[in-house]
């Protein structure tokens, strides 16, 4: 199987309650979606680009501003929070024929348009021995279990943090999956998934207000740099 044609699929919710509106409160001087969707469109190994959406603020914007991106109004029963991410990608790639979707997160503004071309090209190339990629974030700092135990380190040896062993988060940036692989395990990962690592300065996610903070911060010191 060829992996030639690569679908991009960006779900955005209207609501969000840790911070409000989140998708479309202007940081770093637009909307929070618009980052996301630029470096997409940026991709020249992006077929198409697909947002999921519940949000009539989206929809409008999309038309307006992003008319090449397909629009998927979410369904009814998808809406609810509590709806898992694999049952509303299971919806939107039936949509949007594609032999690798992409899927990201509007609430990742600070992800740059070569490192997703990077995944995309890592995973073709060793597929199908990996058959799925997700993004990491290398940490090498010293971590304890909920009972003080010491999980990737000998405490009775400090070493430098440098010099520990790295243990990677999964930080939600990028996942690369086939229809196939979701459908059989309803998950974007598969048997054998590759981790991608991302630098931390583009893998920071917008989940609480003090991250909205630092994320506009850092779009707009990357405006200036340039």
């Amino acid at each position: 199987m060829n992996l030639d044609k690569t679908v991009a699929l960006v779900p955005m919710r209207h609501a969000s309650v840790r911070v409000p509106g989140k998708n479309y409160r202007p940081i770093a001087g637009k909307p929070l979606y618009h980052h996301i969707l630029e470096t997409l469109l940026a991709c020249p190994e992006i077929s198409q680009v697909v947002v999921d959406t519940d949000s009539p603020v989206i929809l409008e914007g999309l038309a307006r501003d992003f008319p090449t991106v397909t629009a998927l109004l979410r369904p009814e029963h998808l809406r609810a929070d509590t709806i898992p991410t694999n049952e509303i990608l299971m919806h939107d790639t039936a949509q949007a024929p594609a032999d690798l979707y992409l899927q990201t997160h509007s609430t990742n503004p600070l992800l740059r348009a070569q490192t997703v071309s990077a995944a995309i090209r890592a995973l073709q190339e060793v597929y199908p021995a990996y058959d799925s990629l997700f993004g990491v974030t290398r940490l090498q700092t010293r971590l304890w279990d909920e009972l003080g135990r010491a999980i990737n380190h000998n405490p009775a040896v400090l070493l430098r943090t440098q010099d520990l062993p790295p243990v990677y988060e999964e930080n939600s940036c990028i996942y690369l999956f086939t229809r196939e692989t979701l459908a059989q395990r309803r998950n974007r990962l598969g048997e054998r998934p590759l981790m991608f690592e991302i630098p931390a300065e583009e893998a920071w996610d917008i989940d609480e207000e003090i991250d909205f903070t630092v994320a506009d911060v850092l779009l707009r010191a990357r405006k200036e740099a340039k």
